[in-house]
């Protein structure tokens, strides 16, 4: 079984209270930022707070797909994709947007997932570039994933906190 990248994140932490307590935790930095804070970036060629909300709409959408089919198949293989050429059209949303698309499609995941036996989480699947896994590491891919990119929003608030 090869190392989850993302568990480093974690710490502890419990994965599903992680996923259940990100939707606030981003509404809070969204409401802290604003709309033109939302729009710094931290540095040349990075993601604005704005972009990082919408990748993480992205992800949930993915992370959906990945959820239901691993639970639908014997051993998915999961579709990877590249993150930076679906970032090109996130020029054409907004931040209330994103984070709407990304609270109300984590409900439905978390619904998904707390409704599941202990045995699911066994489940295999297999990521082309990450080797072979289970529903339980994709679930703490997501949970870890949350952690990098609220860390890199909060980031930002802190940053761009006396701009106006």
């Amino acid at each position: 079984m090869p190392i989850n990248p993302y568990a480093s994140y974690l710490a502890e932490r419990d994965p599903i209270d992680v996923i259940s307590s990100t939707p606030a935790e981003l509404a809070r930095f969204a409401e802290k930022l604003g709309g033109k804070r939302m729009e710094h970036s931290p540095a040349a060629g990075k993601w604005n707070a704005r972009e990082i909300l919408c990748h993480l709409a992205d992800c949930e959408l993915v992370f959906a797909y990945r959820l239901r089919q691993t639970l639908a198949e014997d051993h998915h293989t999961i579709q990877p994709f590249d993150q930076e050429k679906w970032a090109i059209q996130y020029s054409s949303f907004d931040a209330p947007d994103a984070l709407s698309a990304f609270s109300s499609m984590r409900k439905w995941n978390l619904a998904l997932i707390r409704g599941l036996p202990a045995e699911a989480f066994s489940k295999k699947v297999t990521h082309p570039e990450r080797g072979d896994m289970t529903l339980k590491i994709v679930v703490e891919t997501m949970a870890g994933h949350d952690v990098n990119h609220l860390r890199q929003i909060e980031a930002i608030a802190t940053r761009f906190a006396s701009v106006h």
